[in-house]
Formats: structure tokens, sequence, C-alpha cells
């Protein structure tokens, strides 16, 4: 009797990511987001194509080794943050590469486990931490200010009730600490109130501090940075994000970096006259109809890819000057 193998987890628009990307035989590719491996085992079944995935969750990086066995020496496992991708890839003496993937946002898997703290439908630890480095969300809960953590709460949460919310927080963790996640969701459903059909009122609070705790948009900016550097000519990348924020950070670099001409106050005109991408995606790809059916998850999903020309790549701007978890967790 055959022993009876897990269904392959396939990511939200999987497919779609990995005809973008089209991998060929020879070709070396960056899963800048391993996560469960959907992206890379589907570029693997591509004969002669080499992975490297990445990924600051250790729990993902250890449920990978079957996959890297399994490859035949074609899949490289790193654990460290995506932002470093170009120096992951250094580090395999490797200084160009013909695609990279990435899957923005929290996994389903850190999402279902109760004791990451991701999810207010599971209680536990408030946590939220992708790796197991840093603050988490219950330091940053306990020592930033109120103005600190409305700042927060708006900004990555896109919370109309910010400031409400920040409030009950402050006067709920004087009287005892904030440490699961049902407690902090119970303290924001009675500021923000549920409406039929609409989401958990504590959604956008979870979402703000798992993108803060993270510092999930920096290193969104920096890992589009890294992917220009690493990208050969004709190289693709493709980017599956999952709510607006991280999606106008894609599109914006992505329109910024595809035009030719005109220069900026930033950017000299010699220098921002050639495009570093040609768009492929003139709009963004959504799932399907029967995908969203199977995975509620794939509704909000937006797909963008784009190809690296020849023009050397741009140094790296600056991050926006929103609240840095540094600086928050220090009282600045």
């Amino acid at each position: 009797m055959n022993e009876r193998r897990p269904p392959r987890h396939i990511p939200v628009l999987g497919r779609e990511a990995v005809e973008w990307l089209a991998p060929r035989d020879g070709g070396v590719y960056v899963d800048a987001t391993f996560g469960a491996g959907g992206y890379s085992r589907a570029i693997l079944d591509v004969p002669g194509t080499r992975v490297i995935g990445i990924d600051r969750d250790r729990t993902a990086i250890a449920g990978g080794f079957d996959l890297v066995e399994q490859s035949d020496g074609r899949l490289t496992l790193v654990e460290d943050r995506f932002s470093n991708l170009a120096d992951v890839c250094a580090a395999q003496g490797i200084d160009a590469v013909d695609g990279v993937v990435m899957d923005i946002g929290v996994s389903s898997m850190q999402v279902d486990g109760a004791e990451r703290g991701f999810s207010f439908r599971l209680d536990g630890p408030l946590d939220m931490r992708m790796s197991q480095h840093g603050p988490t969300a219950a330091d940053v809960v306990a020592r930033a200010s109120e103005a600190d953590l409305a700042n927060i709460i708006y900004i990555f949460g896109e919370e109309r009730y910010s400031r409400q919310v920040a409030r009950a927080i402050v006067a709920a963790r004087g009287e005892a600490p904030i440490t699961t996640t049902r407690a902090l969701a119970d303290i924001v459903a009675k500021v923000v109130r549920a409406k039929p059909n609409e989401i958990h009122p504590a959604t956008r609070t979870f979402q703000a501090l798992r993108i803060f705790v993270n510092e999930e948009l920096d290193e969104l900016h920096l890992a589009l940075a890294g992917a220009e550097r690493v990208l050969k000519p004709g190289g693709r990348l493709v980017v599956v994000s999952f709510h607006s924020l991280e999606d106008r950070i894609v599109k914006n670099f992505l329109v910024e970096r595809s035009k030719s001409g005109g220069g900026s106050r930033h950017l000299p005109e010699v220098a921002a006259s050639t495009p570093r991408f040609e768009i492929l995606t003139k709009r963004p790809v959504m799932a399907s109809d029967d995908e969203v059916l199977g995975n509620p998850r794939a509704r909000s999903a937006k797909l963008r890819a784009a190809a690296r020309t020849a023009a050397p790549a741009l140094a790296g701007g600056d991050l926006p000057a929103w609240p840095s978890l540094a600086t928050v967790m220090r009282g600045g």
C-alpha cells in the first residue's frame, strides 16, 4: 500500500505567478517568500532550473527540507529577510538571476497557528513575529505611546477609528497587561462596532500591528530594489500582494522604474531617462471566481509582473517617513 502524501500547497494565484515568471531550463530563480514552497516546487518542475528560497520564518525553512532532498541539489533554502535577497544571492555565488517571485504578507500556515498570535480568531499569545526575533506585538502594545499606536493603526491598518482604538488600548493596559490575541480583539471590538456582512472589527488593528512588528512595508521597498539589482536583462519580477498598501508600493515602484525621460527632483535627467523595467501586466491579475470560492483569501490578491531591461540599477531611495519599530520601542 502506498503512503498517502499530503496535497501540494498551491499559493494564491500560484499558476498565474509561475506562468508570468516563465521558468526555463538552466534558469536561476529566487523564491523570495518561500512559505510552504508552492512557487519553488512549480519552478523546480521545469527541468534544469535552480531555486534560491528565502524565508525569515525558521518553521517554513524546516518544512522545506524534504523538497530540498527531492530537488537533487537544485533548491537552496536560506533563513533571512527577503529584503536581503541580493546579498543572499551573492553569498551563493550568484550575481544575476532569471526571475524573482514574491508573495507578500502573512502565510496561511502562520495565521492558522494559534501560538504565533497572528489571528483574532484563535486565542494565543500576542506575538505576530514572522521570525523569532525582535519585539512582539504585545511589546508594542505595552510600550508604544498613545500617539504612536494611533499612527501605527491608521497608517498600516487604514483604521478610521485609530485614535479611539489607541485610547482604549492605553486605558486597558493601565489595568492589566494585554498579552493575548483575544484580549486585544475584545478591546478593539468595544470601540469599533461590527456591522452585518463586514470584516471583524479587530481586522485592521491586527493587520497594522503585524505589518509594524515585521516591518513588512519597509521590507517590500528594499526587496523590490534588491530584485532590480540581481535580475538579468529580460529577467522577470512577479509580485502577489493582498492589500492596497502593498499593491500601491509595487505599482508605484514599477511605474517609476518603467518611465523614460522626464527626470525628477530626486533623480538626475540622464539617470532617469532609461527604463529599468518593462511592465508586463498593464492591469493587475486577479484570482478567478473558482479560486476565490475555494480560498476566500484570494479575493483581495493582485499580481503584477515586469521584465528587467539592460539599464543599470538605480541606488535605493529613502524609506517612507512612517513610524519605525526601533524608534517607537525606544520611546522616540
